[in-house]
């Protein structure tokens, strides 16, 4: 046999690199983040971390145990340029500066991004600073989501929610009836409706319910992809997914 070694040549860049951290249960985090980065010049890395139910402020917390250990295992040994935690919840339970250290022990050079800081960013960058909240959540964490919102001078008027206790049923929340009671959701006097949780299905409906409310629709997968595009310095326009992709 004829053997004959050739040498390989390797690709000198690439494209910008972020790095997702996904509830071992969410259905819905990945399909919103390859429907926006589908045909761009943007790499999507996906890790999942486990997730304890039902869900609490201590099991939320808890995840965060094992952000270091997920975030090696998204391409050992390589750079990330971003990496985005895809649990709001569990970002205020633990806190971004707990996340973000977490993250950097293992990807040092790498921004950190979460759906709850990335909401802030948004919110200021379209100067509101009163909003409703819808969330799928418990009552407890609710409480923690609204005071976190409180804490950083964003005014919530009102708090609709469906009082769900486990991250694999909030996956299973029927869209249509999803969009149905969001437009139907107070906002007399509200500027911008935010939405919780990456488990829910709303970044598809978001158009529509702008459209329907006349409001500003933020949700918590619209604005982790939005500034994790910020991070990356991807400046093109994007239709189709809110407002906020056009401020």
């Amino acid at each position: 046999m004829k053997l004959n070694k050739v040498e390989p040549k390797y690709i000198s860049k690439s494209n910008p690199r972020i790095g997702l951290i996904t509830l071992g249960s969410d259905f819905r985090i990945e399909k919103d983040f390859n429907n926006m980065i589908y045909g761009r010049d943007i790499d999507l890395y996906v890790n999942r971390i486990h997730c304890y139910n039902p869900l609490t402020n201590e099991t939320l917390a808890k995840m965060s145990d094992d952000i270091t250990d997920v975030t090696k295992d998204i391409l050992p040994d390589q750079k990330i340029d971003c990496v985005a935690y895809g649990c709001t919840s569990g970002t205020v339970a633990a806190g971004y500066d707990v996340i973000k250290e977490k993250v950097n022990l293992a990807k040092p050079e790498a921004k950190v991004t979460t759906p709850i800081t990335a909401a802030i960013k948004a919110l200021n960058k379209l100067g509101i600073d009163k909003i409703s909240i819808f969330t799928p959540y418990t009552k407890t964490i609710n409480d923690s989501v609204v005071g976190y919102f409180e804490k950083e001078n964003i005014n919530v008027n009102s708090l609709t929610y469906f009082d769900i206790e486990s991250d694999l049923d909030i996956g299973k929340v029927d869209e249509d009836h999803l969009f149905d009671v969001l437009s139907k959701v107070d906002l007399t006097d509200s500027e911008a409706l935010f939405v919780s949780c990456t488990a829910l299905p709303v970044l598809s409906i978001i158009n529509k319910l702008e459209e329907k409310l006349n409001k500003v629709v933020l949700s918590s997968n619209q604005t982790l992809i939005w500034d994790s595009f910020n991070v990356i310095n991807y400046k093109e326009k994007i239709d189709g997914f809110g407002k906020l992709f056009n401020s």
